[in-house]
C-alpha cells in the first residue's frame, strides 16, 4: 500500500526524489505520511484538495482486504 501511495504521488509532482512515505501502524488504523518537495505540495493537494481525495479514495478501496482504517497525511 506505501509503494501505491509513492507511485501515484511521484506521478503527480514534479521533484519525484523527494516523494517519501511514511507508515505509522496503530491498533486497526494505518496512516501513510506523505512528504513532497515544497514547490510540489499543491500538485498533491490540488484545486479544493480534489487530488488529495482522490487519492485518500483509492487507497481506502485498495485496503478493504486489509480488513484496517487506512488515511493519507500530506505533510507540508
Amino acid at each position: 500500500m506505501e509503494e501505491l501511495v509513492r507511485i501515484i504521488a511521484k506521478a503527480l509532482v514534479d521533484h519525484p526524489d523527494d516523494v517519501a512515505v511514511r507508515t505509522i501502524e496503530k491498533d486497526r488504523l494505518v496512516v501513510y505520511e506523505l512528504t513532497v518537495h515544497p514547490d510540489d505540495v499543491g500538485k498533491v493537494i490540488g484545486k479544493q484538495g480534489r487530488i488529495a481525495k482522490s487519492l485518500r479514495t483509492v487507497v481506502t478501496s485498495a485496503a478493504v482486504k486489509m480488513d484496517k482504517r487506512v488515511t493519507v497525511d500530506i505533510i507540508s
